[in-house]
């Protein structure tokens, strides 16, 4: 199977959909989600906590009888903003409404009820610059493993013009902990200008599976096991969104051996 996926529109809002069963995996879901302005969302997921992450524009957003009014701030991803996101736990009744056109990604995985709907702030989410040089990216960590959830680990990449990113090649795709913990990912990606593309490869030591994308804007990569850096060509600036869940709520990953050299000079 091809680990790209591209944006389709099939029905209403949704032009990205990935669940466990299209991704052949257990536990990650993904959607993506265009909305006109007073265009609403409802839905409820019996066995997945979800996170609501508000790309661009505003929303009114009501779980239950919990209201989360006007949140939002930045109009596009690149925006040199933090966005904002509700944590939603399962079997919650969700209602979205776009109050401007609104760009909404929806991550999912299996949910025990152990924790409240929450809004997550800007001023909440760490932000951190990583690597150096051409090897630079900027980091804002959504619900990462500190914040409480059930399984979902989010978090949003941005790399510069001419940068690689998740570089050097990383994965995590074996249970064994402390070296390397077992998560799917998807990739959400973003381009500025959107006319333009990145470069995403997905291979492992084995090259079982060892496949190279021209990722395009709105597309979805999955990462089922491997390595899965990201190279952004001279013009164009990358945005992406990951979702991460497996079988323990830890991110531990593992560096190419061949490349983790540059790590230590």
């Amino acid at each position: 199977m091809s680990l790209l996926s591209r944006p389709k529109h099939t029905k209403g809002s949704c032009y990205q959909k990935i669940t466990p069963k299209s991704a052949n995996w257990d536990y990650v879901g993904f959607e993506a989600h265009d909305l006109n302005e007073m265009e609403i969302l409802d839905w409820k997921d019996q066995e997945n906590e979800s996170c609501l992450v508000i790309l661009s524009g505003l929303a009114n957003i009501i779980v239950d009888d919990e209201e989360f009014l006007n949140i939002g701030e930045r109009m596009s991803v690149f925006d040199d903003l933090n966005p904002h996101a509700i944590y939603v736990p399962n079997n919650k009744q969700i209602k979205v409404t776009a109050l401007t056109k609104l760009e909404l990604a929806i991550a999912v995985a299996p949910g025990f009820g152990n924790f409240p709907a929450r809004h997550i702030k800007p001023d909440d989410m760490d932000s951190e610059v990583r690597g150096e040089g051409s090897n630079t990216r900027f980091i804002c960590n959504i619900l990462p493993e500190k914040e409480k959830a059930d399984s979902l680990l989010v978090v949003e990449v941005k790399t510069p013009s001419g940068n690689w990113s998740s570089y050097p090649p990383h994965k995590h795709d074996s249970d064994n902990i402390p070296v390397e913990t077992y998560l799917e990912e998807t990739y959400y990606h973003r381009i500025n200008p959107p006319q333009g593309f990145a470069f995403q490869r997905v291979y492992t030591d084995d090259l079982s599976i060892d496949e190279t994308m021209a990722v395009e804007d709105k597309c979805v990569v999955l990462v089922p096991k491997g390595y899965h850096p990201v190279g952004v060509p001279h013009g164009y600036d990358s945005y992406y969104l990951n979702v991460m869940a497996g079988p323990k709520r830890q991110w531990i990953f593992k560096n190419h051996p061949d490349h983790e050299w540059m790590l230590n000079k």
